[in-house]
């Protein structure tokens, strides 16, 4: 059982507001005292929280309904209903939140300590206090509070990185990683040696670094679902560079690129304006067919051409080429061009079977909270002959 988990599927509920009181003061002295319903509480919000210190959904893998807590009733005496707690939801930077029924696109948290309120807690219902009237000065009715906002929301990771590896399974793109940076990741002779996104930091010259993501081996029909499908493609919509791997003892490496090309437009076209880098790895090998005759050198200057793109020739395992790759991803990712990684997300299809193994404090408003789902509508206040929350 792996620990990464970039999916899930939440039940939310925010709190409701506390209903107003009704009451009408009475003291010995003071046989009409008029009335003195305090209001009702807030109910509780759910809020997302990004952490940059969390990097999977793992803690959220059991947790199926979050709920907020409902506002405490309006009190005699003017006394105002207790608010209810938030639901801080913690996620890791890249989270996509998406609606559970519809598959719409909802919300992102992208920065550390972004907050956003994905389901504002009800308002509290105003008591009789505020009602009162030159004409009626013993008003016999208070306000209710609203209802709860509740949603269905799948949260799926997205890993934020500068350099996104592409490649058929066993192409070198594990090796790689664990030359350039300091991750372990699994390697072995067999496809698919690669389960989830791995991610490294690659050192570069005068202390400057960059980040690389290693996600598992696509296969052509992966769009299809052979093989682990299109399910970590997620994981490098943002990254600014994707470099694709093709091993030179491929017969065919043009026609191996052009099929990794066809499975990222499958998944996503907007994946096709990134900036893309081949790069022939495995160079170190004698390049020969199934029935061991010599394949011809490869022309990396003409596949350049060819394909519009930079082709390098690489080996982990020696070194060759590894500094002239890291210069090319350097320039590539410093071209302003390359610097923005907004992309659009689609909605997903709530139908695809994904694979799974299936007290907070309240905090106040900061500049950088987000609102959603806010009730647009007013309360229709004729029926209670007074004023409304806004005034």
């Amino acid at each position: 059982m792996t620990n990464f988990i970039d999916y899930v599927k939440i039940y939310c509920r925010s709190g409701k507001g506390g209903a107003g009181c009704m009451h009408l003061h009475r003291a010995k002295y003071l046989p009409k005292g008029g009335p003195d319903g305090g209001d009702g509480g807030k109910g509780g919000s759910i809020i997302l929280h990004g952490n940059r210190n969390l990097w999977t959904l793992l803690h959220l893998k059991y947790q199926k309904h979050i709920m907020a807590t409902d506002g405490g009733k309006g009190g005699q005496s003017r006394s105002f209903g207790k608010d209810g707690e938030d639901k801080i939801i913690e996620v890791p930077c890249g989270t996509v939140v998406y609606d559970g029924e519809t598959g719409e696109y909802i919300c992102e948290v992208k920065e550390h300590d972004e907050r956003v309120v994905l389901l504002k807690g009800g308002r509290g219902g105003l008591g009789n206090w505020h009602f009162r009237t030159a004409t009626n000065q013993a008003p016999r009715y208070a306000q209710p509070g609203e209802p709860a906002q509740e949603r269905t929301v799948i949260m799926q990771l997205k890993v934020l990185a500068d350099v996104g590896l592409v490649g058929f399974p066993n192409a070198g793109k594990s090796t790689l990683l664990s030359v350039v940076s300091a991750a372990k990741p699994e390697i072995a002779d067999y496809p698919f040696t690669t389960l989830t996104p791995q991610l490294g930091i690659v050192s570069y010259r005068d202390g400057r670094s960059f980040c690389m993501a290693d996600i598992p081996g696509i296969i052509e029909g992966a769009s299809e679902g052979k093989g682990l499908g299109l399910r970590f493609l997620r994981h490098i919509e943002r990254n600014a560079v994707l470099l694709f791997m093709v091993p030179a003892t491929s017969e065919d490496i043009r026609k191996e690129y052009t099929i990794l090309l066809h499975e990222l437009e499958q998944y996503n076209p907007e994946l096709l304006t990134k900036a893309r880098i081949l790069a022939i790895s495995k160079t170190d090998i004698p390049r020969v067919d199934d029935e061991g005759h010599p394949l011809p050198e490869i022309d990396c200057q003409r596949l350049s051409k060819e394909l519009d793109i930079p082709v390098l020739p690489i080996s982990s395992v020696s070194g060759e080429g590894i500094d002239a790759l890291k210069d090319a991803l350097w320039v590539e990712l410093n071209k302003e061009q390359n610097q923005v990684i907004e992309i659009s997300h689609a909605p997903i299809d709530v139908t695809a079977i994904e694979p799974s193994d299936d007290g907070p404090q309240q905090s106040d408003e900061e500049e950088h909270t987000i609102y959603l789902n806010e009730v647009e509508e007013e309360w229709d206040l004729d029926k209670y002959k007074g004023i409304g929350w806004d005034e």
